[in-house]
């Protein structure tokens, strides 16, 4: 099960890097995803809204992928108290010398 999470959450953070890149930035950027004319099948105004809302998404995904093996990985660890590794070293009944 952590695998496959694991697997996922990979696949979240390759896709949300891939996103970001290809977003129009105001300074100019990579702008691969940008518009200008081309004939291209979308306005400028809607490939922003599209890769904004991706984005989101893919956000969202790789967020909630982080908190599910946060608590994947923490489950099943008992607390240890340094308290309890003392008494455990230490025997239950009264020591009996060895005869000389």
């Amino acid at each position: 099960m952590e695998t496959l999470v694991l697997t996922i959450h990979i696949l979240f953070a390759l896709a949300l890097v891939i996103v970001v890149l290809l977003q129009r930035s105001e300074g100019g950027g990579l702008g691969i995803g940008g518009g200008g004319g081309g004939g291209g099948f979308m306005t400028a105004r809607g490939t922003a809204s599209l890769m904004t809302r991706l984005t989101t998404i893919l956000a969202v995904g790789f967020f909630s992928t982080t908190i599910i093996l946060a608590i994947m990985a923490g489950a099943g660890n008992a607390p240890v108290s340094i308290v309890d590794e003392v008494l455990r070293e230490i025997p239950a009944g009264p020591v009996v010398p060895t005869g000389k």
